[in-house]
């Protein structure tokens, strides 16, 4: 899963427009048009990922256009039985969803799970970060984590859907200090927009998401990070969980899958797409510019990724008391 793992993706910035990078002359177009479903509002994790995927594409040759959707809600489990319901057997449609999905499922029992599309690519990953208003009490982690080993209820602290990374990253802190994660009072958001406007308006005190959707507050000082989720340091002068003494690390991975119901071809052509996508010089810059961490896996070995994660996040999720 995210687990012990070096991380994890990201994405909210702006991109640059697709008509700056240059178009690869030998690019040998896959799909004359593509509909991409992002079961999140704009602006989060993953629409910035499919924004990044149709970008690169078209700047590569590799896609003529795109269509997208965005169905917010529940860690993508509102939108997610519409794109299986209504793509069923497209094989010029797919959807961008991660790490977060997995939690959801689980915690909110749904019916319908990432068990009913088709796994294509794991894209990218990236660490969490802990951060508070620049005006917050909490001058440092240390602070932080006092005020949740006094009382969790007390400190609101606001991120995506339950179930998902950044409620179990809270859950695990929790439990290090030797809480119950039901104690926490966590407040979850459809998208990185919402969660940006209230730690900004001091609706919580304190946030977690991915480092890229909070850097640009971070860099302009209207947000303190904390602490990181990796192995190592993402942001300068602020430390890890890890080598703040404590034994949490955790990456949130995202990626692509296709739709129910296509066949093995349907399934070869996307995969074959994501791969050209990979490899291209564009899509190298957009990573590099991002800082994302390339997480690239296909095919069957992406599917036995999923397996292990989804066996391993209901593990985390009972032992942190947020799952049955």
């Amino acid at each position: 899963m995210y687990i012990r793992r070096r991380n994890v993706l990201a994405a909210a910035a702006a991109l640059p427009a697709a008509g700056l990078l240059p178009r690869g002359a030998s690019a040998q177009q896959r799909f004359n048009s593509m509909y991409v479903f992002v079961p999140a509002g704009p602006g989060g994790g993953w629409d910035g990922l499919g924004r990044a995927i149709e970008q690169a594409s078209r700047a590569a040759g590799l896609v003529g256009s795109f269509q997208f959707e965005n169905v917010g809600g529940a860690g993508g489990t509102v939108g997610l039985p519409r794109f299986v319901s209504q793509r069923r057997g497209r094989g010029e449609a797919i959807m961008v969803a991660g790490a977060v999905m997995v939690g959801s499922v689980i915690t909110n029992r749904t019916p319908v799970g990432l068990k009913d599309v088709t796994p294509i690519a794991r894209m990218t990953t990236e660490p969490g970060v802990i951060v508070v208003p620049a005006n917050s009490p909490f001058q440092n982690l240390q602070d932080f984590l006092n005020a949740l080993r006094a009382n969790p209820g007390a400190v609101a602290v606001g991120g995506g859907s339950a179930g998902g990374i950044d409620h179990i990253t809270l859950g695990l802190i929790l439990k290090a200090l030797g809480k119950n994660a039901r104690e926490a009072s966590y407040v979850a958001f459809a998208g990185g927009g919402p969660a940006q406007a209230a730690i900004l308006g001091a609706q919580v005190r304190a946030g977690i998401s991915g480092v890229s959707e909070f850097a640009e507050q971070i860099r302009a000082g209207r947000m303190r990070a904390l602490a990181t989720t990796g192995e190592t340091r993402s942001l300068d002068n602020v430390p890890t969980l890890k080598e703040s003494g404590m034994d949490i690390t955790l990456g949130n991975w995202r990626g692509v899958f296709g739709a129910p119901g296509i066949n093995a071809t349907q399934r070869q052509a996307l995969v074959d797409w994501m791969t050209a996508l990979h490899a291209s010089p564009q899509w190298r810059e957009i990573v590099q510019r991002q800082g994302w961490d390339d997480a690239f896996l296909v095919g069957d070995a992406f599917t036995q990724f999923l397996a292990r994660d989804q066996a391993e996040t209901e593990q985390v999720l009972r032992d942190i008391g947020l799952a049955g």
